[in-house]
């Protein structure tokens, strides 16, 4: 055998063994190849064709799913002209039930009145759909988004913290307060830890009360003012006021300043009854 031959054959071989394909030789093929070699590469392609396994293990491609719309929940949109229903239960524009009708004399009253079909409840049967302007539905999304948002829980409060000792002097902690209602006015949360210092005297939960009351914004307790780390310091976490408590404050400013003025005046009456004696 040729050296021609010999490298033919082993090329072929290394194709026959990385393709998979079972290939048997006998004595005129070889000796065909060995005289013809220019029919190699059609002998090649011949041998590939017949070959199954390349074929067989190929995968057909999956098909992308859609990602879900975030928005997919607080919107409501048309149904079109497909119904899939042959009954439902229609809502009239003005909000009156209209009970159950035929899904073709639902398309005729869309078509006659201008209106589109939205689906309201589909778990309920006949399920439950409602016709509207395209108007009204704009305006129910924008309500439904508004309404989202608004949720608790979507937006996470931002806790600001403080630590400062009781020693402190009186210009920083005023400083230090003015921070703190400047955080408040921002509607964050402020955790204030007050240290003891060596020549502080008493409870520090009650020394902390009365420096958050010098503040002169309005505020609420997340957590009271109470002792830690066996009595070295003392915590609390305030929070911007409720509606609910800023009307409370509005309603007490009156009587405490009608109460201060009747004081003032009895004050008065007292010191000129004296003079008078």
């Amino acid at each position: 055998m040729s050296a021609g031959c010999a490298r033919w054959l082993l090329n072929f071989s290394t194709r026959s063994m990385i393709s998979s394909c079972p290939v048997y030789w006998s004595s005129s093929t070889r000796s065909t190849i060995c005289r013809n070699k220019p029919d190699i590469c059609t002998f090649l392609w011949s041998r590939a064709a017949l070959c199954t396994s390349a074929v067989e293990t190929e995968e057909t491609p999956t098909a992308k799913k859609k990602k879900p719309s975030g928005h997919g929940n607080a919107s409501m949109s048309s149904v079109g002209r497909r119904i899939p229903h042959r009954l439902i239960q229609v809502i009239g524009e003005s909000g009156d039930n209209m009970g159950t009708l035929h899904r073709a004399d639902v398309l005729k009253m869309m078509d006659e009145q201008g209106l589109k079909l939205v689906l309201l409840s589909e778990s309920q049967d006949p399920p439950v759909y409602r016709l509207m302007s395209g108007k009204q539905i704009h305006e129910e999304q924008l309500r439904l988004r508004e309404k989202q948002k608004a949720k608790p829980g979507q937006s996470a409060v931002q806790v600001k913290e403080l630590t400062f000792s009781s020693g402190i002097a009186t210009h920083d902690r005023k400083t230090k307060l003015k921070q703190v209602e400047s955080w408040l006015e921002k509607k964050h949360h402020v955790r204030i830890t007050l240290r003891a210092s060596r020549s502080s005297t008493g409870n520090m939960d009650s020394h902390l009360e009365n420096l958050v009351h010098q503040m002169e914004t309005d505020f609420g307790f997340v957590s009271k003012p109470k002792v830690i780390r066996d009595g070295k310091a003392a915590l609390c976490i305030l929070r911007p006021p409720s509606a609910k408590e800023l009307a409370q404050k509005s309603k007490e400013k009156p009587t405490a300043e009608s109460s201060s003025e009747s004081a003032d005046t009895s004050s008065k009456d007292t010191s000129e009854s004296s003079v008078q004696q």
